[in-house]
């Protein structure tokens, strides 16, 4: 009752009000449980194996908001986060990484580990697809993951929240510290080995060109690389089992190879 008797408005909209903000809630901590499980490349079939339920429980139950707290304390687990931290969790709007500076990459390839341990998190594995295909135990991996975030490459969350900071259209860096240790280490090992496997392919062509023909093939160099990214994005929702890696480089360069060039006349244009 107000002072004049009346009923105040207030309590008149209050169980309406509880109402609106219980389903703003759960709305919002659905969301947020998606945010993290996108951040981390966690699908909803992993989900399911860590909380020991079928897929289907857990797509209804992220559909509906309807589950039970303790439910939700689970998740939070398997998410390496609080219940807190899904309350205060807002839509990422930073600017994501396109790209490591000089510094991150030099940090990164002083310990081999951690280029391997950050190049499969780009390419979205999980904490524990990492521990179930390497030889890592779980403290060695949590030691990479907190340098990591100290380098502002992820932020990490105990016991196994990842989150990655890269962008969607991230790219090593060209002629950076990373792309000269995939050249001194990485190149050699690759072509040494024969491209006699199944879906293995190798070519190497040669030929003049034009500006204009070499502006056109570097073009759809361009489209194949984007296609390959856009099936790794797409097949990173797949279980590991079913994910097998795959490496392709591609090069275009104003190149003659020296046992050639060294018999070349020093001026192309005088006949002896």
């Amino acid at each position: 009752m107000d002072e004049d008797g009346g009923v105040g408005h207030f309590e008149i909209i209050t169980p309406h009000l509880r109402y609106l903000c219980a389903m703003s809630t759960a709305a919002t901590l659905v969301e947020a449980i998606k945010r993290q499980l996108r951040a981390q490349g966690m699908t909803y079939q992993t989900l399911s194996k860590r909380l020991k339920v079928s897929e289907a429980t857990v797509k209804r139950d992220l559909s509906r908001g309807d589950f039970s707290l303790s439910r939700l304390d689970e998740i939070c687990d398997v998410l390496g986060i609080t219940i807190a931290d899904l309350a205060n969790a807002e839509p990422t709007r930073e600017r994501r990484i396109t790209q490591f500076t000089d510094e991150q990459e030099k940090a990164l390839t002083a310990d081999p580990k951690l280029v391997l341990i950050t190049y499969l998190l780009v390419n979205r594995w999980s904490f524990d697809e990492l521990t179930e295909a390497f030889d890592v135990t779980e403290n060695d991996l949590v030691r990479a993951l907190l340098a990591l975030d100290k380098l502002g490459i992820v932020r990490f969350r105990p016991p196994r929240g990842v989150q990655l900071l890269t962008a969607r259209n991230f790219s090593w860096r060209k002629d950076g510290p990373v792309h000269a240790f995939f050249l001194e280490r990485v190149v050699p090992e690759y072509f040494r080995t024969r491209f006699e496997g199944d879906g293995d392919e190798f070519f190497c062509v040669s030929g003049s060109l034009s500006q204009t023909s070499r502006a056109r093939f570097k073009a759809a160099l361009d489209h194949v690389t984007a296609e390959f990214e856009d099936l790794a994005r797409r097949d990173a929702r797949l279980p590991l089992a079913e994910r097998h890696g795959c490496t392709v480089i591609l090069a275009l360069r104003d190149w003659q190879f020296t046992e050639f060039t060294r018999f070349r006349r020093k001026d192309p244009g005088r006949k002896t």
